[in-house]
């Protein structure tokens, strides 16, 4: 049997991977990589930067590229025999990944690297992929006593089989609800563009109806527009106790144990390393200097933050009474009356913006936008494999013609797609040891709503944030100068930092003239009217008070979830977030609101005790912006000082020195404080 995982490509042969390709093409290039590994070890070449870090490099693109395409597919057209050859594999991976993170023999030799007398010579980029690997061996367990070892491998093996139990319990709960409407009447309140998707989806099931499901833009609408509140309360209630013990699929895909096991295991990982709880080793690879740093930091942020969120829901309960009788608000009524009040405050809707950001213009206008302050031309290219008909591939050239990485993009929402937005990478951009340069390879993921037959998708303005959010990550990875792959495009970027790109990309969502790129009536072509816009930009922080205060919510519950644990009293998941909730939240959901059961960054993803970068490198990026802001939106000179300064740094230098290099200082608070409307405290009374 010809195994397409273990031919050569440059691009991933998509639509020949089969199941059972899977497992013996890992296996096979798992042997490979661990005989090379131990030739090289006994060898008597000497080590060398060529002979040690390259070689070591050539393998383990090999095993990227080959992984790549499979993680890619397991998220984005999932499946029972998929998923079940995924999760073999898991253990394999971590088992490999630990044993080099253990072989003292490979740590011993990156160790003389540093201490040879041509340590000095290396560019710093080179420096700091030996120190960062030398401080990863450490953080591997490489100088744990034998038994301490074996230990850490069975941890990490295992943790790696719950992170993706808990990704697959998700997954299954959210399309395991369903709703078929047949009343129109309970429709009441929904935009055309709702009912339509859902007149859709019911048709794609053979279904008469209107079918609403859990994924966002379904769940968005019933929870902003549906008049029927009963409804929303069912959602409500479906949503937040996915994979849990409430709710409508009480116990069935329950991620409880999964969670108190993943809190166990870590904690007991971190104290083998000798640290004194999970959350001191995750800043051990971050910005942050220590816990205290990163709780003090969060405090602040809810103390300035709480004021503005506290008299936000007083407006809006007030209005809620007054205009439509409700004497207590409910969780399933926030966003329904948030949107009846930003209507009547700011005389909008969101339907009547969509009308403006039809998806084809609005990447129409990113690209644009992207020439305009990076130089870069980008094209689409036909006749490459893809997984699904709805993703496009583009070509990425810098203003010299120069291609500088390739791009899927992979739009809407469907079922046995992962939920959420996200980039990732398909290859990494490295010199060979050939000279030749390998060129990056990103996926960009949403799951907005599908084109309805005949008319184009139309995109809310938050949305379209999104897009500019994941494409911020793709520029980080696609356009990164370095050479060496351990500090290539987001590799080697301290996590906290990881967003600042991304964040970065969403303030030209909010300015006039690039807005007029993103904009044009679906069917007039007509640019975003400047009326309409004024309302938008004067709503642009209604609610960022409660956003906020929420934001902080999640990242202070998981910073204290892994830095308190103790393993006399289990994780105290809802316990320990009810105390966080007392200290930081604005408005209180219900009892059986099951929301840590789908916090899949932290379970399933890389934020555990991380969480808090998004708020920490929202300060980096509304740093940054603010030069554009001082110098012009669309400044090319600014801009050209960000591409090199930032995103083609990599991870090859700290990001501290990154953004002091772009911004000439280090980073404030005032930024981020002015642009979500709280550099003055509201007024009370």
């Amino acid at each position: 049997m010809t195994n397409p995982l273990l031919e050569p490509f440059t691009l991933p042969p998509f639509s020949r991977i089969r199941v059972e390709h899977v497992e013996p093409a890992l296996d096979s290039v798992l042997a490979a990589n661990r005989q090379a590994i131990a030739e090289r070890l006994t060898s008597e070449t000497p080590f060398t930067w060529d002979t040690l870090v390259e070689t070591l490099d050539d393998l383990d693109d090999r095993l990227a590229r080959l992984w790549s395409p499979v993680s890619h597919l397991n998220a984005v057209a999932n499946h029972e025999e998929l998923r079940a050859a995924y999760n073999a594999c898991l253990p394999k991976l971590s088992e490999y990944s630990t044993e080099l993170g253990q072989n003292e023999a490979l740590y011993q030799a990156y160790q003389s690297l540093a201490d040879s007398a041509g340590y000095a010579d290396l560019e710093p980029a080179q420096k700091k992929v030996i120190d960062n690997a030398l401080r990863d061996f450490r953080l591997s367990g490489v100088s744990l006593p034998t038994e301490a070892k074996a230990r850490y491998r069975e941890l990490a093996a295992e943790l790696s089989h719950l992170s993706s139990r808990f990704q697959d319990n998700l997954l299954d709960a959210t399309q395991a609800f369903t709703r078929l409407i047949t009343d129109e009447a309970q429709l009441a309140g929904l935009p055309e563009s709702a009912r339509m998707a859902a007149r859709e989806a019911a048709r794609s099931r053979e279904l008469d109806g209107w079918l609403f499901t859990l994924e966002f833009p379904s769940y968005t609408a019933i929870m902003t527009y549906a008049d029927d509140r009963t409804l929303r309360q069912d959602f409500y209630t479906a949503h937040v106790t996915r994979a849990s013990d409430q709710g409508p699929h009480a116990g069935q895909f329950d991620n409880t144990d999964i969670m108190e096991k993943i809190l166990a295991l870590r904690h007991e990982q971190a104290c083998l390393l000798g640290f004194s709880n999970y959350a001191e080793e995750s800043i051990a690879t971050k910005m942050a200097r220590s816990t205290a740093e990163v709780t003090g930091f969060l405090s602040d942020l809810a103390r300035r933050s709480l004021p503005h969120a506290h008299q936000y829901l007083e407006t809006l309960r007030q209005f809620a009474r007054d205009e439509h009788g409700v004497d207590t608000l409910q969780a399933w009524d926030l966003a329904y009356h948030s949107e009846k009040l930003r209507q009547k405050l700011y005389a909008f809707s969101e339907e009547e913006v969509r009308a403006y950001f039809p998806a084809p213009r609005v990447i129409q206008g990113l690209f644009e936008l992207l020439g305009r302050l990076y130089g870069l031309q980008i094209n689409q290219e036909t006749g490459v494999d893809v997984w699904h008909p709805d993703v496009v591939f583009y070509r990425m050239a810098d203003q010299t013609g120069q291609v500088r990485g390739f791009l899927y993009l992979d739009l809407y929402a469907r079922s046995n797609k992962r939920g959420g937005a996200w980039m990732d990478d398909c290859v990494t951009r490295r010199q060979r040891q050939d000279q030749s340069v390998q060129l990056p390879v990103a996926y960009v993921v949403c799951n907005f709503t599908p084109p309805p037959p005949g008319k184009p998708a139309l995109l809310r303005h938050e949305e379209v944030e999104t897009l500019f959010h994941e494409f911020g990550h793709a520029l980080h990875h696609l356009l990164t100068r370095m050479k060496h792959l351990a500090v290539s495009g987001i590799r080697g970027v301290e996590w906290d930092a990881v967003e600042l790109p991304s964040q970065f990309m969403e303030n030209f969502c909010w300015e006039p003239e690039p807005l007029t790129m993103l904009s044009g009536h679906y069917q007039s072509g007509e640019p975003l009217p400047a009326t309409l816009l004024d309302k938008m930009l004067a709503a642009r922080n209604f609610q960022s008070g409660l956003q906020t205060v929420r934001q902080l919510e999640f990242a202070l519950f998981d910073f204290r979830l892994h830095r308190d644990y103790d393993p006399a009293r289990g994780g105290r998941i809802y316990a320990l977030l009810d105390e966080v909730r007392q200290q930081v939240a604005a408005f209180m959901p219900p009892s059986f609101n099951r929301f840590p059961h789908g916090f899949a960054h932290i379970f399933a993803g890389g934020y555990a005790a991380g969480y808090y970068s998004y708020k920490w490198a929202e300060v980096l990026s509304s740093d940054a912006y603010s030069l554009f802001e001082e110098r012009g939106s669309l400044d090319a000179a600014t801009g050209q000082a960000f591409l090199h300064n930032i995103l083609e740094q990599g991870g090859g230098r700290d990001a501290m020195t990154s953004f002091i290099a772009f911004r000439g200082r280090e980073p404030t608070l005032d930024a981020l404080l002015r642009h979500s409307g709280m550099a003055v405290e509201p007024a009370l009374g």
